[in-house]
């Protein structure tokens, strides 16, 4: 055992080395040569990962069923190469070339207006944002800006390399909360007034609740909503988006939902759920190259998907009392997934 736990130390050790070394390698050259290379790095992965070429493809048919196969293989590779150029240039080179007197070179205040209130006012609030865009620079930005932000976010398996990344992420005021027993902090963060950002596209798994995405059911967690009902929380809905392949970015809010917008409704709870995944699918809407296409955000099925019957009855009617619901969506929702790879 001992042996084991050495060897897997050892190991960790070696990949944290190994992927230094590859990001010094990288960052010695401009900025902009890397987001250069890093696209190309994205073009090779799109050829040389079937499984994950397909998994993109089959996602995006899924989302845009208009879209030719020429169209969707385009897009597939285009999103990888913005996958790439998220992780391995602009998540480290961000603490270096954004600063209080330097983040207009790379950061363009975009629609904002009702997010920038809610951040002014002495309230607390909720975030939310997809995997789309940077995802990363959201947050960071608006603790730049002087509003500080508390995320939630998964540790990575290796220690090594997840205190490094976290040591990026918190470079300029953004806290970060492990994921794994953070309600408690939570709580202290919203009483005292503080702002809570979630990346909000997660698979939620069986046990989610099951919300439009794309005009397909997608399982979301429940937290959220309920977090923002328990404190009388309003949620803005944001992303960023990259303008001309380069490390610059557009802020906006695509979405602000009060506590007003719910209480009316007969069950608050799917009507937030379904309200931050529509918001999420409008950002990506707008770039969708630069969404996470293969991350798996319809892997979870709903119980009767998963037991080969038709949506029940129940659950049509609640889908059909969301107010921006259509009938093309509704029929849309109501067919099973086939199987992703």
């Amino acid at each position: 055992m001992r042996e084991r736990t050495l060897l897997r130390k050892l190991v960790e050790l070696a990949q944290y080395g190994a992927l230094r070394g590859a990001f010094a390698l990288l960052h010695s050259f401009s900025v902009d040569q890397g987001m250069d290379t890093a696209a190309g790095l994205g073009s090779v992965l799109y050829r040389c990962s079937g499984r994950h070429r397909r998994r993109a493809c089959t996602q995006i048919s899924r989302a845009f069923p208009g879209m030719s196969a020429i169209e969707v293989s385009r897009l597939a590779e285009r999103s990888m190469q913005s996958m790439l150029q998220l992780f391995m240039i602009e998540t480290v080179a961000a603490p270096r070339l954004i600063g209080p007197r330097t983040w207009t070179n790379r950061v363009e205040m975009g629609e904002l207006g009702a997010a920038l209130r809610i951040a002014i006012a002495d309230r607390p609030a909720l975030f939310l944002t997809g995997h789309c865009g940077n995802w990363e620079l959201l947050g960071s930005a608006l603790a730049l800006l002087g509003f500080p932000m508390t995320a939630l976010a998964r540790p990575l398996d290796n220690p090594w390399l997840d205190g490094w990344i976290r040591s990026v992420r918190e470079a300029r005021g953004l806290r970060i909360l492990t994921k794994f027993g953070a309600t408690g902090e939570v709580q202290k963060v919203i009483e005292a007034g503080g702002r809570v950002a979630f990346i909000a596209d997660q698979n939620a798994g069986d046990d989610g609740l099951f919300v439009p995405f794309f005009g397909t059911l997608a399982s979301s967690y429940k937290s959220i909503g309920l977090l923002a009902m328990r404190h009388n929380l309003p949620i803005v809905v944001g992303a960023t988006r990259r303008l001309d392949g380069q490390f610059r970015h557009s802020l906006c809010a695509v979405d602000v939902i009060e506590p007003a917008d719910w209480e009316a409704q007969d069950d608050p709870l799917f009507y937030i759920t379904a309200r931050f995944n529509r918001g999420i699918e409008t950002a990506i809407r707008r770039a969708p190259e630069q969404y996470l296409w293969v991350h798996r955000r319809w892997k979870s099925r709903p119980p009767w998907e998963r037991k080969g019957e038709p949506m029940p009855e129940r659950y049509r009617r609640r889908l059909e009392a969301l107010p921006w619901m259509t009938h093309e969506e509704l029929e849309r929702c109501s067919q099973p997934m086939p199987a992703l790879a």
